[in-house]
């Protein structure tokens, strides 16, 4: 018997519209791998879109990735994750379930949840939902775990939580649950949630598994893990033997400049000279600054140059979050309310009047009985007057 484990497709997640696309493109591609490795079940441990409500586009092409499953004998199960659910609590895996392409796991009766059986292969399976904030813990605290825990038959727990044994340090500050929180004895653990890969027996448990994002969702994420990918198990006797499957459509590259003592005039041509274009062809190409830099602003920096230069890129992207101006660094500030060292940081920069003069604005509290919208067209006409915009 042969079963996938995918979890996290956050599908349509990147606003980068190249990268939107290279998702869609890393599932329709997992999906293959599925159907030519013969898999009996695909699991789908929660968030397969990155919003409840995503395009059409999106969802015409999931379909079809889903209905190819189906067409080869492949039933998908799933478990809704925290970011299927829209604030009314419907999701849109309820649609592919109506329409006979997945089976959500989470199905209870009189309040105890309950196993479906794949016909195919006699495994039992359940498991629980995940929700914004770990809302789905009271779910666990309620679960009739010895019914869970005496079923004999090989069974499979989907869950979509973080479990705080195992998160790794990036993720240390991360909201989580312990493990105790899962029922005991299943063969296997199809997590999700957490964006890293884990997979390792844990007594008195069975085999615990997170396959991470399918496709890395962040610039982080790119920069840490290049690609994505899942698990392909098998039950060899008594156990399951897993395997790491890579999904890479794409090779990422990563560079880490210092532009420390640099004018911001000057950070252009510095990364450009830094990074080989031969070396970036038809790559993901990431670029992190950081440093101080001696004089000038960011403002200056034309970072759109980037993607000029390096055109022959897949795709750029830069971040520059640690990237700071030596002035800023300088500032002196005391201990004091909040108004006092606001200040004192505006009156040590440039333009501390304009700047002031934005705070005093968007600090503006709405009148008694002022219309919303009333409310919101004064702010915006007042910010003009500040910053002299012809209104």
């Amino acid at each position: 018997m042969k079963f996938a484990h995918l979890a996290d497709c956050h599908i349509g997640g990147w606003s980068e519209l190249k990268l939107k696309e290279l998702g869609m493109k890393v599932f329709s591609k997992s999906i293959d791998i599925c159907i030519e490795r013969k898999v009996d079940f695909v699991l789908i441990a929660g968030d397969l879109f990155n919003t409840a409500l995503p395009s059409i586009d999106l969802i015409k092409e999931v379909t079809l990735d889903l209905k190819k499953l189906k067409d080869s004998r492949i039933p998908c199960y799933i478990v809704a994750g925290s970011h299927d659910y829209s604030p009314s609590g419907k999701t849109m895996l309820d649609v592919f379930e109506n329409a006979g392409l997945v089976k959500n796991v989470t199905q209870f009766e009189e309040n105890n949840l309950k196993f479906i059986t794949d016909e195919k292969t006699g495994v039992k399976l359940t498991g629980i939902f995940g929700k914004a904030g770990g809302l789905e813990k009271s779910y666990y605290e309620s679960l009739n775990r010895e019914y869970l825990e005496n079923e004999k038959s090989k069974k499979i727990f989907m869950f979509h939580t973080t479990l705080t044994e195992f998160k790794p340090e990036h993720l240390a500050m991360v909201s989580s649950e312990p493990v105790a929180i899962l029922p005991k004895g299943f063969d296997y653990y199809a997590g999700g949630h957490p964006h890293f890969i884990f997979n390792e027996v844990k007594e008195p448990y069975g085999r615990i598994a997170y396959p991470g994002a399918l496709f890395p969702n962040n610039f982080f994420e790119l920069e840490k893990f290049k690609h994505g990918g899942f698990f392909i198990n098998e039950y060899d006797e008594n156990f399951v033997k897993s395997e790491y499957v890579d999904v890479k459509l794409k090779d990422t590259i990563s560079y880490t400049i210092s532009l420390d003592g640099k004018d911001s005039h000057d950070v252009i041509d510095f990364v450009v000279d830094k990074i080989d274009k031969n070396e970036i062809l038809g790559k993901i190409l990431l670029i992190r600054m950081k440093g101080i830099l001696n004089s000038g602003k960011l403002s200056d920096i034309d970072f759109r140059k980037l993607n000029e230069e390096f055109s022959g890129a897949f795709v750029v992207l830069r971040n520059s979050s640690k990237l700071k101006i030596k002035e800023f660094e300088e500032l002196d500030v005391k201990e004091g309310s909040v108004e006092v060292i606001e200040e004192k940081i505006i009156s040590e920069v440039d333009e501390s009047d304009l700047i002031k003069g934005l705070f005093d604005v968007l600090n503006d509290e709405k009148l008694d009985g002022e219309k919303n919208l009333d409310f919101e067209m004064r702010v915006v006409k007042n910010t003009f007057e500040v910053l002299e915009i012809d209104n």
